[in-house]
């Protein structure tokens, strides 16, 4: 289930199999999303009925945290406050 906070939030932290977390914007998320969809040979069961790997990309960022590349082989994101609520008011 999705928390409306998460969509609140600017950042993600990103882990990759082979390499070190990352810290993007959620536009960055977005677009890395999309990146790894693409790849992918077989789009998930889930999102088939998606028209395009954007829209795809925006349901996993909304709903989920992990996209499985193979058996075993996860890419993993989370979002992440920088700031405390109402610390820019």
């Amino acid at each position: 289930m999705s928390d409306p906070l998460i969509r609140a939030c600017d950042h993600y932290v990103v882990l990759e199999p082979a390499g070190a977390e990352r810290l993007l914007t959620a536009a960055e998320t977005l677009d890395w999303l999309v990146a790894q969809l693409e790849a992918l040979e077989a789009v998930p069961a889930d999102l088939a009925s998606l028209p395009d790997a954007p829209s795809r990309a925006q349901r996993l960022l909304e709903t989920a945290c992990e996209l499985e590349w193979e058996p075993g082989v996860s890419v993993q994101w989370f979002a992440v406050r920088l700031d405390p609520p109402g610390s820019g008011d």
